[in-house]
């Protein structure tokens, strides 16, 4: 009997006891980004696995409703904007956010925090609605070098508005163009942007959607301020190329940044930018005063 006794304690003292050195640890995959194309969405994908401890956790960690009117969550849907810009956008094709509907957010450690928006988007060229859309978007962990926020977005309505008419005049009428075309502080001092501008002001801010996509966080509230400058180059290919230098406002520091942009475009491929480059900081720098800010009333 005793020696019975003795083996059960050796068998379950086996069973409790902790990995050896040199065993293998469970298994985790990290964040993965993919892309997931569709009908009418374009969107990052992401995924997260994880140990089932590390997801018990997770799946305990409080979800927080936030105030839609709050800062938190318009900079997040503002996130949102720049990502469909920078995938559906032209120079006849401009989204924009109306107006948070609902938003929450979940700290998940070791990750990063996670918004959840719903908003409500329209394409402000043809001011056509595009319906509520739905955003995930993901700050990475602050510390080591910036990354660029990773985005799930969907809208109900058609993201691929037919512009295609307007698109192939302009398209045509600055390749057949014998003097490039250029322009100097688009809006001027008194926010007047001359018809002829207004495509090459949209593609402006569709080319800065892909600056501001990256260089967001959750401590930033980024809008194209002003084009200081923009030259057509010459072209080898099909492409239009274009030289933008523009004024992005950082509205939570007040902070004017100077970037320079490489913008390529063409009704059939798009727009690209290339070697984009931010320009030193500027003291004397202020803001265009018809597209100052309104004062702010919200709480951060």
């Amino acid at each position: 009997m005793h020696r019975c006794v003795c083996a059960a304690l050796a068998v379950l003292s086996l069973v409790g006891a902790s990995p050896t050195p040199g065993s293998a640890p469970p298994r985790s995959v990290p964040w993965k980004a993919s892309r997931l194309d569709k009908p009418n969405e374009h969107v990052i994908f992401l995924q997260y696995g994880e140990t089932e401890p590390a997801l018990k956790l997770k799946e305990t960690m409080p979800v927080e409703e936030l105030n839609p009117t709050h800062y938190p969550a318009r900079r997040a849907a503002a996130v949102a904007q720049h990502f469909l810009n920078a995938r559906h956008g032209s120079p006849y094709k401009w989204f924009h956010v109306e107006q948070v509907q609902s938003a929450t957010l979940e700290e998940i450690a070791g990750v990063g925090a996670k918004y959840h928006v719903v908003f409500s988007a329209k394409e402000g060229v043809c001011n056509q609605s595009v319906g509520l859309c739905t955003a995930d978007v993901l700050f990475p962990e602050a510390g080591g070098d910036q990354t660029a926020p990773q985005v799930q977005c969907s809208c109900e309505g058609p993201l691929a508005i037919n512009a295609s008419a307007q698109e192939e005049a302009f398209y045509r009428r600055l390749r057949g163009s014998n003097s490039p075309v250029t322009g100097n502080n688009i809006p001027d001092s008194f926010g007047f942007i001359a018809p002829d501008m207004k495509p090459l002001w949209i593609l402006a801010g569709v080319a800065s959607s892909f600056v501001m996509l990256k260089e967001s966080n959750e401590n930033t509230l980024y809008n194209l301020a002003q084009v200081a400058n923009v030259t057509q180059l010459e072209s080898e290919d099909k492409q239009l190329k274009f030289q933008y230098h523009v004024l992005l406002h950082e509205m939570v520091s007040q902070e004017i940044i100077h970037w320079k942009l490489l913008v390529t475009w063409a009704p059939a491929g798009g727009v690209s930018v290339l070697h984009p480059e931010r320009q030193p900081h500027c003291h004397d720098c202020v803001l265009p005063p018809a597209t100052a800010p309104k004062e702010r009333s919200d709480p951060e």
